[in-house]
């Protein structure tokens, strides 16, 4: 069977990459199963602070596997949807700190999935665009209760692409690396994190979840 993921633990920090590079890390049904699940017993280990996602090659994700959706089968659909909303809820909800360490572009799902963890540390080649706007709504309110509103909309509308450069200056990156030193950097910056007592990163955790003030039932296409 193929690895769809890696679970790697440096001290407090565990790093979850996604596996596909084949495929540009594309976000499947059961890559996003793992990944969901990965985040729950990462979150159980009492050793570990601070979660890092990233992905394999020189793709952080090219967004949801749209092979998945070329079919009309009901039961099907359900599982697809139900996977997402699980997958988005995990990262957005997950009680520990998360960095998403984007080694390469980071498109439709694969931005929202930067999006949706609490700090995001960028290689020079890494790059953000909504291209499923072309034919899907688009998953806004984390992006604009990142970037604020007036942006944010840009973005969901046109689905243009945005350089680190500018993801730097908007707010939607918090530092900036070249890719032979992006997990340099992100350890860097989840080791500094990693020295508050886990009690109180869960605490302050909960205090950013609640603020986002997302219902844990809320679908994903209506984010």
């Amino acid at each position: 069977m193929t690895q769809l993921i890696s679970v790697e633990h440096h001290d407090a920090v565990a790093v979850i990459t996604l596996q596909r590079s084949d495929k540009k890390n594309a976000l499947s049904i059961a890559l996003r199963d793992e990944v969901s699940s990965a985040i729950d017993a990462i979150v159980d280990q009492v050793a570990v602070k601070v979660i890092v996602i990233t992905g394999a090659g020189d793709t952080f994700s090219a967004g949801f596997d749209l092979t998945e959706f070329r079919t009309d089968d009901r039961e099907h659909h359900e599982r697809l949807w139900a996977s997402s909303d699980r997958f988005h809820h995990a990262v957005l909800r997950c009680a520990l700190p998360t960095i998403a360490a984007v080694n390469g572009p980071a498109l439709a799902g694969g931005f929202d999935l930067a999006v949706l963890c609490d700090l995001r540390v960028a290689s020079r080649t890494a790059t953000f665009a909504h291209v499923e706007h072309a034919w899907s709504d688009v998953v806004y309110r984390p992006l604009r209760d990142l970037i604020g509103g007036g942006h944010a909309r840009e973005l969901v509308l046109t689905g243009r692409s945005v350089d680190v450069d500018e993801a730097l200056s908007l707010g939607l990156v918090n530092r900036v690396a070249e890719p032979e030193r992006l997990l340099d950097a992100t350890f860097e910056l989840a080791h500094r994190i990693a020295e508050g007592p886990r009690d109180a990163l869960v605490r302050t955790k909960s205090k950013i979840v609640a603020a986002a003030a997302i219902d844990p039932s809320t679908r994903t296409l209506d984010l």
